[in-house]
């Protein structure tokens, strides 16, 4: 048998010894790789919803790194027409409205 660290060839056991290496450890296997595409439906869940968005993207970054960024677009892009949407609603609309007086007006403010 010939050790797998230091090259030396030696007759019984497992243990080298030259080095001490214990030859019968495996090698760890290479994790599968789980099935990782980039998912519209994600996205678009995410986008109505981004603190899902957010949690997914916390859970499978590591494991499905592109479902996972997917789902981060969505939330992010989500999120900025959100916030966006509320600008103009604040700043244009409610104003727009007020003026037009009534109880409609009103009510919304």
């Amino acid at each position: 048998m010939t050790c797998k660290k230091c090259g030396r060839e030696f007759n019984e056991g497992t243990f080298c010894p030259n080095c001490g290496y214990n030859n019968a450890e495996q090698t760890q296997a290479p994790t599968p790789v789980v099935n990782d595409a980039p998912s519209f439906g994600y996205a678009v869940l995410c986008f109505f919803f981004p603190i899902v968005g957010l949690i997914l993207y916390l859970v499978w970054k590591d494991k499905t790194p592109l479902r996972a960024k997917s789902c981060g677009k969505g939330a992010l892009i989500g999120f900025i027409v959100g916030v966006v949407l509320n600008i103009i609603n604040i700043f244009v609309l409610t104003p727009m409205i007020a003026q037009m007086g009534g109880t409609y007006g009103m009510l919304l403010l």
